[in-house]
């Protein structure tokens, strides 16, 4: 059976828009789309209700809205809905294990809201083991116009970005537009260089060469799967989320990886997606490494 295309509602702008989204991409993939609301995020004149069931029956019309609307957009689709009972991170997170992938909605340029309040987005986030799109208020269709690139970074070998490539690839292929890979690079304390490191650096002919011959070596796996998506390759010297905001501004999707991270206070997203989910002009899919 078909993995959904799943996507958090919660009566937000922001999960209005995700849905939309969701719904777009589920056509496109030819998958259906399932619409989840968790049963705590309801407003706040119906938090404190002693009454379960109005919370309940609020839930449920609030997603049979939301399905009746995509139904009218998307005649054909399968939808499913519900609501489910477990908090917020686990029930999000139990979601997007069943799913292809995961959408809810991000405020940007700030805290993520909805489904993502504070240390709640974090962990979703973080610990799912599929990719989670996060869609901001305003997104519109319109954005996913041909000529508007899928933009990836890549970092590390080959295996590290070898899911959020194959993520961008897949969904350039299936949106007709081109994916630009976009690998940055600094200038680390010489002491961070080992002999066998400084060898492969002077026979490539210095760090961006390096740079480049490495961006190439990751792509070629996908430019072999996916011939018809076209490729830009872009290396550039600067911290990664800062290159990254910096050529997305007419993307239609950015795609980062990620690696778990835990600390004492919980888990991490690093930096780089951190930044890109704050500031991206676009929806953002962070796609955990394999």
């Amino acid at each position: 059976m078909a993995r959904p295309i799943t996507a958090g509602v919660d009566g937000s702008p922001e999960s209005a828009a995700a849905a939309a989204w969701a719904a777009r991409e589920a056509v496109r993939r030819e998958l259906p789309l399932r619409l989840v609301h968790v049963s705590e995020a309801v407003p706040e004149s119906l938090a404190l209700a002693a009454d379960e069931a109005a919370r309940v029956q609020w839930a449920h019309d609030l997603l049979e809205d939301a399905e009746q609307e995509i139904a009218e957009r998307h005649p054909g689709l399968s939808v499913t809905i519900d609501v489910l009972d477990d908090g917020a991170p686990a029930a999000l997170t139990g979601a997007a294990r069943d799913a292809e992938l995961l959408v809810l909605g991000s405020r940007g340029y700030g805290t993520l809201v909805g489904f993502l309040l504070g240390s709640v987005g974090q962990q979703v986030v973080a610990t799912t083991e599929r990719p989670v799109v996060l869609v901001r208020t305003g997104d519109e269709a319109s954005g996913e116009a041909a000529g508007r690139e899928v933009v990836v970074g890549q970092e590390g070998d080959a295996e590290d970005s070898a899911a959020a490539l194959e993520f961008a690839f897949r969904t350039a292929a299936a949106r007709g537009a081109t994916v630009r890979a976009v690998r940055a690079w600094s200038l680390p304390p010489v002491f961070a260089y080992s002999p066998a490191s400084l060898q492969l650096l002077d026979e490539s002919g210095g760090i961006e060469p390096y740079e480049k011959k490495a961006l190439g070596a990751a792509l070629a796996p996908w430019r072999e799967r996916f011939p018809d998506v076209p490729v830009v390759e872009h290396v550039e010297i600067g911290s990664a989320g800062q290159v990254l905001l910096s050529v997305a501004s007419g993307a239609q999707l950015l795609v980062v990886g990620r690696r778990a991270r835990r600390t004492a206070v919980g888990a991490r997203i690093g930096s780089v997606a951190h930044a890109v989910l704050h500031h991206a002009p676009c929806p953002v899919a962070v796609v955990p490494h394999g």
